[in-house]
């Protein structure tokens, strides 16, 4: 009997808590979705010379061409999350949100970078 009434106020807190919660659930959970793309956005802002450098040196596209494409990864990342936690125009912001992955895909060379792609195969393989 007690186990019962244990699990009874569990529930009991449990539909509590989430009558007073509900309302913010769905804020949070877009936030937790784009919190890596915000993360990125702004460290992005943070070390602009490092990320145009990087690019440039990478890609030997010149100074003006990197420092477009830092701007077109910040301004992507951070309108698409805005949009996102906005619930405006959802559907494009999650385009843009992925062809930004696109981007960075193949602009950091992480397609042919096989020991990252044999990470990722490693924890996909270990999931199945």
């Amino acid at each position: 009997m007690g186990q019962n009434d244990l699990m009874g106020t569990a529930e009991d807190f449990a539909d509590q808590f989430l009558r007073v919660t509900k309302q913010y659930l769905p804020h949070v959970a877009r936030l937790c979705l784009t919190s890596t793309f915000l993360e990125d956005g702004v460290r992005m802002w943070f070390q602009w010379g490092e990320q145009r450098d990087y690019i440039d040196t990478t890609w030997s596209c010149g100074y003006l061409l990197a420092s477009s494409f830092v701007l077109l990864n910040l301004l992507g990342q951070l309108t698409g999350c805005l949009l996102v936690l906005s619930r405006n125009f959802v559907q494009y912001a999650c385009f843009g949100l992925f062809g930004i992955i696109a981007l960075q895909t193949i602009a950091y060379s992480i397609l042919w970078d096989l020991k990252f792609l044999m990470r990722f195969s490693r924890t996909s393989w270990a999931r199945l």
